[in-house]
């Protein structure tokens, strides 16, 4: 009987072992690995965006941090280099401060409460003269000034001009420091000066800046009370208060009068009268105890368009006489309505305030020569007149002193 291994397969057997194309293949050995790559890579890019916000702000800050670091540590390198000029400053506005401060002084009313009754003023003179602010003093009673050495002194107003907005203390007392006056005209866009006086009554307060602007006036949209008032801007601090009080430059002398400043409360823009103005008119309050001013007689404007392409005039030229007082000055010499005047002693006329300001520093009695154009019998003609100059009426502005 023929062995077990040696039985015939099975024809089914048979035929799989037969299949001339059937073939064994082993797996592939990277196929796993694939996956599993791809399968970190998915996970990574998940972690990424979900630590972006993260890694960024890390990253940012981390910079920001080293740029304020370098820039800190440079700084300091920096400002050691400058502390000499930085002290130079600083003690320069620390003797400013030694220099005019013992010539303020504090102005109160004694029946008032508050600010309103409170401002500024400054010592010009060692024999007690005391320049400020004519609304300071307005119809005041009674007036009393503290000096910078603790002393309280009764004052009495000496004279005073609205149209500028000026009035002279005097005070009897000895042993006073006076200012010494600054030039307006010298000082520059951009010049350091700084503010002495009482803001809200707190006394011996000083405040710095620069000049903005000068020859501030009604010209240049400023509310003013009269044509005679101008002012250099600054941006020094100045509040309620500090009005009368002197604004000075780099050497400590007076180049201005703290007079107003833009809104109710300081916004970054303030004006004092310039010592060019204030110093002529404290000398004459002074000495005289009220302003005197020369007079035409003519009420000035500013020349129409169709008046200047009539008269032939250059554009700005001539400022035009809108009326004349018949009896007055102007009126006597010959001067018309309608006349544009061209030129005053040696004054080119081209504003009208800034050809009322030179009438009115004209000495009175004195012969001025006007040149004038106008249109006669047809023609444009020039003529040139002479006007003695008159003293300008007061009205509301009587050379009186306040009780």
């Amino acid at each position: 009987m023929p062995s077990a291994i040696d039985e015939p397969l099975a024809e089914s057997e048979r035929q799989m072992f037969d299949k001339p194309n059937l073939q064994l293949r082993d797996p592939d050995p990277y196929a796993f690995a694939n996956r599993i790559w791809r399968l970190t890579l998915v996970f990574a890019v998940l972690c990424a965006v979900a630590a972006g916000p993260y890694l960024a702000g890390q990253f940012w800050y981390t910079a920001r941090y080293n740029t304020l670091k370098a820039e800190h540590d440079a700084a300091g390198e920096i400002l050691g280099d400058l502390r000499p000029r930085l002290q130079d400053f600083a003690l320069a506005s620390r003797m400013v401060a030694k220099k005019v401060g013992p010539s303020v002084v504090n102005i109160y009313r004694p029946h008032f409460r508050g600010t309103d009754g409170q401002g500024s003023g400054v010592i010009m003179d060692e024999a007690g003269f005391i320049l400020t602010n004519f609304h300071v003093v307005e119809d005041a009673k009674g007036l009393r000034v503290q000096l910078d050495d603790g002393r309280d002194l009764d004052a009495a107003v000496i004279g005073y001009d609205r149209a500028t907005d000026l009035a002279v203390l005097k005070v009897n007392a000895e042993n006073l420091i006076a200012a010494s006056w600054g030039d307006s005209d010298l000082m520059e866009l951009g010049d350091m000066v700084w503010a002495m006086g009482s803001p809200f009554g707190l006394s011996r307060s000083i405040t710095f800046g620069i000049v903005s602007a000068k020859h501030r006036s009604s010209q240049n949209g400023i509310r003013t009370a009269s044509v005679y008032q101008e002012y250099l801007q600054t941006d020094v601090a100045v509040n309620p208060g500090n009005s009368g009080g002197p604004l000075v430059d780099l050497e400590g002398r007076v180049v201005g009068i703290n007079t107003a400043i833009l809104g109710e409360t300081y916004q970054g823009v303030s004006f004092a009268i310039p010592s060019a103005i204030a110093r002529e008119k404290y000398e004459q309050l002074r000495d005289k105890g009220y302003i005197e001013r020369g007079y035409l007689g003519v009420q000035p404007s500013a020349v129409p368009e169709r008046v200047r392409r009539k008269l032939e005039l250059e554009q700005g030229q001539g400022v035009l006489i809108a009326d004349v007082v018949a009896d007055g000055p102007a009126g006597l010499a010959g001067i018309q309505r309608f006349d544009v005047i061209l030129r005053w002693n040696n004054h080119e006329a081209t504003n009208p305030t800034m050809l009322s300001r030179t009438i009115a520093n004209t000495q009175i009695g004195s012969t001025a020569t006007v040149l004038v154009k106008r249109v006669e019998q047809g023609q444009v003609v020039e003529k040139s007149m002479d006007v003695e100059v008159g003293l300008k009426p007061y009205a509301d502005e009587a050379p009186t002193k306040l009780d």
